[in-house]
């Protein structure tokens, strides 16, 4: 048995620890034993309190690596799929110009931080180039991806509000090159948009970095999926790894756990996993 040829590449996701504070935090990828992290950028650009402040400092103090960063949308409601698609991402015009000033300020934290990669949901993109909020959504990301290009820094695009063959033909449409995908299998099953290991292929040529995360498809059409440990779900990690071999793919691995009330051990079992992964 082969070991898991990417251990040196695996991050956690920030958000997933439920951090109190930058100290919190610290404390629980410790508990992980994986010291590398996707760092959510609002909590450190509002700086309300908990000690965000001189944040890299931190990270180096305490031999914490950011690998990513990742910001979100105001007003978002995941409630039920319905509620995101309608609140999701950068589509709803009352938001536009406070995330636009939150993006440009994200921006800036990012460069400062050092990060090389940046990601988001964009909301529930159109299948038809005729749809009105097509052209809109274009304007309104290459705007951000000129932002973030600016300073050096790429962009990716969270996967599983649309299936792969839509995401695809809106990036070509984009065409900006910083623009990439975050890809997450487990949200493939999540919303309902098809197989994930397909469409890690049919997203091959803009796949920057990847979520680890597991679910089970709903059984009723129009509602969410579970999410589960990681390993206990119903996507195929063989076959998962077996794609990203074969698009030499050289990118993070940041597991992220959204469920459950045991993050740092459910993170803990991702890895432990991971490690004993045939492959």
């Amino acid at each position: 048995m082969a070991a898991f040829p990417w251990m040196e590449r695996l991050a956690v996701c920030s958000w997933s620890l439920q951090p109190t504070s930058a100290e919190d935090l610290f404390q629980k990828l410790s508990a992980t034993g994986i010291l590398r992290v996707s760092i959510a950028l609002d909590p450190i650009r509002e700086n309300a309190g908990g000690g965000w402040s001189e944040f890299k400092t931190r990270c180096a103090r305490h031999g914490v690596t950011c690998v990513s960063g990742m910001m979100t949308a105001i007003g978002e409601d995941y409630s039920t799929l319905e509620s995101i698609r309608r609140t999701g991402g950068v589509v709803p015009d009352e938001h536009w110009e406070g995330n636009w000033r939150n993006f440009q300020a994200n921006a800036d934290l990012a460069a400062s931080l050092g990060l090389k990669f940046v990601m988001f949901h964009a909301g529930f993109l159109p299948h038809e180039p005729t749809d009105p909020n097509f052209a809109k959504l274009l304007d309104r990301l290459a705007k951000i991806a000129d932002l973030f290009a600016a300073r050096g820094i790429a962009i990716g695009l969270e996967t599983g509000q649309e299936t792969a063959d839509t995401l695809a033909a809106f990036l070509r449409a984009l065409h900006r090159p910083n623009v990439g995908i975050n890809f997450d299998p487990a949200n493939m099953i999540l919303y309902d948009k098809g197989d994930p290991i397909a469409a890690l292929r049919t997203l091959g040529p803009w796949l920057r970095q990847c979520h680890l995360k597991d679910a089970i498809r709903t059984r009723v059409p129009g509602t969410w999926g579970e999410e589960v440990v990681l390993g206990t779900g119903q996507v195929d990690w063989r076959a998962f790894f077996g794609v990203l071999r074969d698009l030499n793919f050289t990118g993070d691995l940041c597991i992220e756990r959204e469920a459950g009330a045991r993050r740092v051990e459910d993170i803990r079992a991702a890895r432990a996993f991971l490690e004993n992964l045939p492959l």
